[in-house]
């Protein structure tokens, strides 16, 4: 089969196109025919070296497709059956991929294999950010980094979903029209303004109760200064580079703020959690209230150009590898 391998970290001409046998199934696993991957952040990490991994190997954490062979013991799903996983060692670059039975989802009718890719990983974030990290209630104001990318779109669905008022950070005019769409009340274009004065002029003075920031970095220690006393960092990605080390004293300082780094797989380690968390989006997949942007499809043997795109922040919603 062809997979994209990595055999030494740097940039995406790291990622190289090779020829690899089609591995099978042992038992409790079954083998995907892989359609369509999902490209996230935590594959560009990982091919950087930022994160470490043994080499080489084939990136990808999220794949959809249909079940090519099931290894011994498994049970609940068939060869045909369309599927989509989550899970850390998928190697889902690839025309082939093996998961865990238990990290592999049915996908229902009326949920393309397309759409299962580009929601699982993302969606499951912004569901689990937005109703256990921090649960949202009406009244409650959060504030989106990166509100017109893949997570954010979906992560101000939830959030509006939930009855809380969204305040979204784009960079563009074009951006802002998306993350409107996605249900933002209220967009900063943080390219053009000091976007942690306009969250508190918007907020009266007050702050929000609920930070969610994917970009680390260049927004962290503005995004405190958001908070209402008491409030919430939740720092679940870090785009713009890794955040200094924090002296907890800033928190008490700030209004005894709480912070917390959660990843998803903590939020789907138990086997009825993730059928809860994917089982709900594709739900409001079917219903047309939760709405997955695609913004491009590219080749496997062009995963670079992808990578690329999506280190470019330059992208809106999902890009997808496509054998």
């Amino acid at each position: 089969m062809k997979a994209v391998r990595v055999h030494a970290t740097g940039g995406p001409e790291a990622l190289r196109l090779e020829e690899i046998p089609t591995p099978s199934p042992r038992p409790g696993e079954v083998l995907i025919r892989v359609d369509a991957a999902g490209v996230n952040f935590i594959d560009i990490y990982l091919r950087s070296g930022a994160y470490k991994m043994t080499m080489p190997f084939t990136p990808g954490q999220e794949a959809a497709g249909t079940v090519a062979a099931v290894g011994a013991g498994v049970t609940g799903f068939a060869v045909g059956d369309r599927v989509a996983s989550y899970y850390g060692a998928l190697s889902a670059y690839a025309e082939f991929a093996i998961a865990p039975a238990d990290k592999v989802v049915a996908l229902p009718s009326g949920v393309t294999t397309a759409q299962a890719a580009a929601v699982l990983l993302q969606g499951m974030t912004a569901h689990y950010l937005a109703s256990t990290t921090y649960p949202l209630q009406p009244g409650d104001t959060c504030l989106v980094h990166a509100a017109a990318g893949g997570t954010g779109l979906l992560l101000c669905q939830v959030a509006k979903r939930r009855g809380a008022r969204v305040i979204g950070t784009v960079s563009t005019a074009a951006k802002e029209k998306l993350a409107r769409g996605a249900g933002a009340d209220d967009v900063i274009r943080y390219t053009e303004t000091d976007f942690a004065a306009e969250v508190k002029r918007l907020t009266g003075g007050t702050g929000v109760q609920v930070v969610y920031d994917s970009v680390g970095k260049s927004t962290f220690t503005a995004g405190l200064g958001c908070l209402a006393p008491r409030g919430m960092m939740v720092l679940f990605g870090q785009s713009s580079g890794a955040v200094e080390p924090l002296d907890p004293q800033v928190l008490n300082q700030r209004g005894s703020l709480f912070l917390t780094r959660p990843t998803l797989a903590h939020y789907v380690a138990a086997r009825a959690e993730l059928e809860q968390r994917s089982g709900d989006l594709f739900h409001w997949i079917q219903e047309g209230t939760l709405h997955v942007r695609i913004d491009r499809e590219v080749p496997l043997a062009r995963a670079g150009e992808a990578h690329r795109a999506l280190d470019s922040r330059g992208t809106s919603g999902k890009v997808l590898l496509v054998p």
